[in-house]
């Protein structure tokens, strides 16, 4: 008989090992996961966030916002690339957007709407009902005091 010697350095798995960001937020990848699909709704808003586009970033002075029905947006990954449409509807469950201008026709001839993530998404002008105002001003707010410091703010 022949015992035959296997090479488990071939089957290593690399190892990332980074430091820990923060002392109360687990970097296990099995609970980042749970969190993300077992999120509240309040909280499943905040992960439904797109970009703005470069005009609305420089208007309103912020870099996302989470996406409501009735936003313009453009379509930056995927299969429906550079496609712009207004935004039907927000699943949160499903974690996907509906926009009136992504569909694509199944077998029997009826038109379905394509479910995109709002990660794939970029906001060209912003449906401004509710509180949308009020919680850009806020955001707005809170990163004024932010910024370079000046040697007039230093006291010596």
């Amino acid at each position: 008989r022949r015992f035959v010697v296997l090479s488990f350095l071939s089957f290593s798995a690399s190892i990332h090992l980074t430091m820990k960001r923060h002392e109360s937020v687990s970097s296990s990848r099995r609970k980042s996961r749970k969190y993300h699909f077992t999120a509240p709704s309040h909280i499943r808003r905040v992960i439904m966030s797109a970009s703005l586009s470069k005009e609305l970033r420089a208007k309103y002075h912020v870099r996302s916002i989470p996406i409501v029905k009735g936003d313009e947006v453009t379509v930056v990954r995927g299969d429906a690339k550079d496609t712009t449409g207004k935004v039907t509807s927000v699943f949160r469950k499903k974690y996907v957007v509906y926009i009136n201008s992504v569909k694509r026709e199944k077998a029997n001839g009826t038109e379905v709407q394509i479910a995109l993530h709002p990660s794939n998404l970029l906001v060209t002008k912003l449906n401004l009902k509710g509180d949308r105002e009020r919680i850009l001003a806020r955001r707005v707010a809170g990163t004024a005091d932010k910024g370079k410091i000046k040697e007039s703010d230093v006291k010596a």
